[in-house]
């Protein structure tokens, strides 16, 4: 009997860190690890490649181990689909954090079956729920005039200045000063543009990235690393965002648990988090739940008391 691990994740904009640390001992044991990249929870388990291929290996005895139970199913109809599988070869399924680590999902009982539907049940509104409000969380924020995500440190009209200005001889340096950015961003707008050539001589490459070393420190003293514990219903809301800063920061994120729900300790620059919190308007919106708003509330209570707390994480339990 052996264990196997299943992992999956949504987007490839996402990434299975959380997943991998919530399986690090079964992953140091020399456990199998299967996985599902980018594939939506949409399609069923059983037709998904990697799943497939787990239970072509799978011995009878085995047990399948996910780090939470909506990385496998997210509706009925998929654990309808499953559970005879599983029966049929004998193997386990057991989530390996939460209310459900200590039961097998795939035992057949009627307390088990009963069990697992209502979960699925309820992981299947969750998901429609969540896409629901993101939609009219997103149209209420544009209906206001909002910019969602992170700002863009030019504007469009900027941009086009800068590619103009360098065409006729500018260098990247100056126009990082005039337009108040660094040499990094500058570089980025005019290789967007095609209009950059790496010069003869390599040294003045060397040169601007002393330079950029420099704007760097500079930025990090104006854009601080803080530690914010982001409430769990947030941490779920921003996992399907479309900022690469917000999910990476979140997969290098800490879960603390908090009687039965749990927080994500994230330390990321403050940007970071003030973009976040733009970012998962939909909790606000009209038809939220009152968990959700008062998620968002504290978070942003957080957000906002974080620059006169740097040192310290924000929402922590103070120490005695």
């Amino acid at each position: 009997m052996a264990d196997r691990l299943y992992l999956r994740h949504s987007t490839d904009k996402q990434t299975d860190a959380r997943q991998r640390h919530a399986l690090r001992p079964l992953i140091t044991a020399g456990a199998p690890v299967y996985e599902d990249p980018a594939t939506s929870s949409r399609i069923l388990s059983i037709d998904r490649e990697g799943f497939r291929k787990l239970l072509d290996e799978a011995a009878v005895g085995d047990t399948i181990r996910i780090a939470d139970a909506a990385r496998l199913f997210r509706s009925v109809a998929d654990v309808l689909a499953l559970r005879p599988v599983l029966a049929r070869r004998g193997l386990h399924l057991r989530v390996e954090s939460g209310l459900l680590s200590g039961i097998d999902l795939a035992a057949t009982d009627s307390g088990t079956t009963m069990v697992v539907n209502v979960l699925a049940s309820v992981l299947q509104f969750q998901r429609e729920l969540i896409a629901e409000n993101t939609v009219e969380g997103v149209a209420a924020a544009k209906a206001a005039g909002k910019t969602l995500g992170r700002p863009a440190a030019l504007r469009e009209d900027q941009a086009a200045d800068v590619v103009t200005a360098h065409k006729k001889g500018a260098a990247v340096k100056a126009l990082a000063r005039q337009y108040g950015t660094s040499p990094k961003t500058i570089r980025r707008v005019l290789d967007a543009a095609g209009v950059r050539k790496v010069p003869e001589d390599l040294s003045a490459l060397l040169d601007d990235q002393n330079q950029d070393d420099v704007t760097d420190d500079q930025t990090a003293a104006d854009d601080p690393i803080v530690v914010i514990d982001v409430p769990g219903l947030v941490a779920e809301q921003l996992l399907i965002v479309d900022d690469d800063a917000i999910r990476n920061a979140l997969a290098t994120g800490q879960t603390v648990r908090r009687g039965q729900g749990y927080s994500l300790r994230v330390a990321a620059p403050l940007g970071v988090h003030q973009a976040a919190l733009e970012a998962c308007a939909a909790l606000t919106a009209d038809g939220a739940s009152p968990a959700g708003r008062k998620a968002y509330r504290v978070y942003a209570e957080r957000v906002q008391a974080a620059p006169a707390a740097r040192g310290m994480t924000a929402g922590a339990a103070p120490s005695a």
